[in-house]
């Protein structure tokens, strides 16, 4: 499914298909061919395995599941907890699930499984209240009034009543305006504000990520505990999901597309540290099934 942002996408560096050079998929030419192939992930042989062994069952509920139980979010019994990695994400992740979204086609359930301990999956109507922490929460989301990654640090400040906080515990009594487009009458400059972004960027606790197909985001979007959330757009990634829905630009990513690239981004723009490939493991399943997928569509056309 289609989410209104992020994730990325195919598989590890070794593995290199025969048909995977011919195979045609709505892949951007940028990374050419494969943009998941620099990614540096663990060892995917448990997943090979549990290929080859076809479905098994979900530890909790019995179910017949591949590789890992979409509903109860844990690794199929095949598929050993130990032998998937584990990725500590430096922000907390909300993602709000639309209730007819198919389970099994959501790549939600990916984030959950490798960053366990920083992803909440909600189930609209079901989501939390927001507008008491809206100085450190940001919502993923195209729209008019959406900013880039690397402005983030400039624009939240605009959420808290003097502007900028020595501390998170600072921030954390600043009392929320209550409405967004009151200003501070003094605002740093956005130089001033990038330069210490480390410490503005640590004011940022959580980013809101809708798990949808794009025709079914306006009800979510709309809802009165999302506004006034400072809005994000990943413009500059394509999308390698093979499920892109027709009629959709390359640029509306999968759920764990757009969390990964935002977190990439955010730790070189915000964080302004060096990226080492610390968040790639959350492509840990979504580049073996791309790569699966791939495989499959292009060796059933050559038959």
């Amino acid at each position: 499914q289609l989410t209104m942002s992020s994730s990325s996408s195919t598989q590890g560096p070794k593995r290199s298909p025969e048909c995977l050079e011919s195979q045609e998929l709505q892949t951007p030419s940028s990374f050419q061919d494969n943009p998941l192939q620099q990614l540096q992930l663990a060892s995917q042989e448990v997943l090979e395995k549990a290929k080859k062994s076809g479905r098994s069952k979900c530890p909790r509920c019995r179910s017949s599941r591949m590789f890992y139980c979409y509903t109860c979010f844990v690794p199929v019994e095949t598929v050993p907890t130990k032998e998937i990695p584990t990725v500590k994400l430096p922000l907390k992740i909300d993602i709000i699930k639309h209730p007819n979204e198919t389970d099994g086609k959501s790549t939600a359930v990916h984030a959950k499984l490798l960053a366990p301990d920083d992803v909440t999956i909600y189930k609209y109507p079901c989501i939390p209240e927001y507008e008491e922490k809206r100085h450190e929460i940001a919502l993923i989301f195209p729209g008019p009034s959406s900013i880039s990654v690397k402005d983030i640090a400039f624009h939240l400040q605009k959420y808290t009543k003097k502007g900028v906080c020595n501390s998170d515990d600072d921030c954390a009594k600043e009392p929320v305006l209550k409405q967004a487009k009151i200003e501070p009458k003094e605002e740093k400059s956005p130089n001033e504000c990038i330069s210490s972004s480390r410490n503005e960027g640590s004011r940022l606790k959580k980013i809101i990520f809708i798990d949808s197909t794009w025709n079914q985001t306006n009800k979510i979007i709309t809802d009165e505990r999302l506004q006034g959330l400072l809005q994000i757009e990943l413009k500059t990634r394509k999308t390698c999901f093979w499920r892109h829905q027709k009629g959709k630009p390359d640029t509306y990513l999968s759920t764990i597309e757009a969390i990964y690239y935002f977190l990439v981004d955010y730790h070189q723009q915000v964080l302004k540290e060096n990226y080492k490939g610390q968040y790639d493991n959350l492509l840990f399943f979504f580049s073996f099934m791309y790569t699966l997928i791939k495989n499959a569509k292009c060796c059933a056309g050559k038959k």
